[in-house]
Parts: structure tokens; sequence; C-alpha cells
């Protein structure tokens, strides 16, 4: 069952402003990466499901974050079907993030009062999650569309909340360009959480690049 309301779940993307998104099939590099992240100032945490027994490492994870990490907000992201989205609210999950729109998904997490985020590419789309109950769009691939799309959509749309997951970066440069044009938070992946970093298991470079990208979003945002 979600630790957290969807509408502290909402609160918490909008006022951090960014989401570290993370999968590895190691349990324990997995929880010491979302240690360095929590210690960082991460408060979110989208664990993209994407490997076989994924739900098992979640779970685990989850039970961690609870235990250890005070405040940590654990979700799931590549969802694809209704099914899923239940098997992880039962482990734990407080929000659910898929790469597709999908009405069954938008259904069993709205029974639960769980937050739900669905890969739009249109404003067609968008306005279809939003009558569903979503908070807050993902925009996926981000690096397909980029700002300039979402200048588009928040022109007729103001009250439409944006959150661009792929092509996002942390540098001064790539996250102006998403806020100026109106984005409610970001999703970060590979570019925060690198390949090299993991390799290297350089948790202490992690947590320093996660404090550096918040200060960021936060000087952007000004």
């Amino acid at each position: 069952m979600a630790q957290f309301s969807r509408i502290e779940v909402a609160t918490a993307m909008k006022e951090t402003g960014m989401i570290p998104l993370f999968y590895h099939n190691d349990i324990e590099l997995s929880k010491k990466v979302l240690k360095a992240c929590y210690d960082g100032g991460a408060r979110l945490m989208e664990f993209t499901a994407r490997g076989d027994f994924a739900h098992e490492i979640f779970g685990e994870l989850t039970k961690y974050a609870i235990a250890e990490l005070p405040g940590m907000i654990m979700g799931v992201g590549s969802v694809t079907d209704a099914g899923a989205a239940s098997l992880y609210m039962a482990l734990g999950a407080n929000f659910i993030v898929t790469p597709v729109l999908r009405e069954d998904i938008a259904i069993v997490c709205n029974r639960r009062k769980v937050l739900w985020s669905p890969g739009c590419g249109t404003l067609t789309e968008i306005s279809r999650a939003e009558e569903l109950g979503c908070e807050i769009v993902k925009l996926f691939p981000g690096d397909i569309y980029g700002p300039n799309f979402v200048k588009g959509i928040k022109g007729p749309c103001k009250w439409t909340s944006i959150m661009p997951t792929g092509g996002v970066a942390p540098t001064k440069e790539n996250l102006s360009a998403w806020f100026d044009a109106g984005v409610t938070c970001v999703g970060m992946g590979s570019k925060l959480i690198s390949k090299d970093i993991i390799k290297n298991k350089d948790y202490a470079k992690l947590e320093q690049d996660v404090k550096n990208a918040l200060a960021i979003v936060r000087e952007v945002r000004k």
C-alpha cells in the first residue's frame, strides 16, 4: 500500500522539480544508488522496472526506503498494463509512470488514489489523460519533442503539468530550456545515474551530482 497520497506525491514532484530514474537487478547496488540519491537531496525515485523479477527488487527496495530513508517516495516506471500497476501498488508503489496512455491503468490507480503519470505525445492524449484524472503528464520521449513542444502545449492549456523524461541532462543549459518552457518537473535517468557511476560504484559522485542537479533546478526556476 502507498505510504504517500497522490496529492503529497504531486506536491513533492512540483517542489523538488526532479525525479531520478533507475533500474538494476542487484538489490544491494540498488540500495546504495537509492541512498546516494536520497543523501543528495532527491525525495522521489522512479524504479524503471524493465527486467525479469523486477517486482522482487522493487519490493525489497521499498522496504529499505521505508525503514532507512524517511520521506523517500518510491514509484515505478515502464508499467504497461493494469495488472502490473496493481502488483506494484501492492508492493508499496506511491506513483505509477507509463510509456503510454492506458485507461485501464488510470482506473486501477484512481481506485487506490495513487498518482499515475502516462507517457503522452499529442495534445489530444494529454487532454484525455487529464480527463481521466492525471495530475502530471509524462512527455516521452522528451528529446524527440523538446522544450518547444512544451511551450506549444502550455499556450492553450496553461493548467497542464508536464514532466519530460528522455533527453533531460543535469546541465544549466538543458534544464533552463525545459523549465523556461514551463515544465513542472523532469525525470533523469542515465544522464544522471550514468553507466560509469554504476560500473565504478562511485556513490559519492552520484550524491554530489544529484545535489548539483537539484541546485541547478532551483536556480533556473527563480
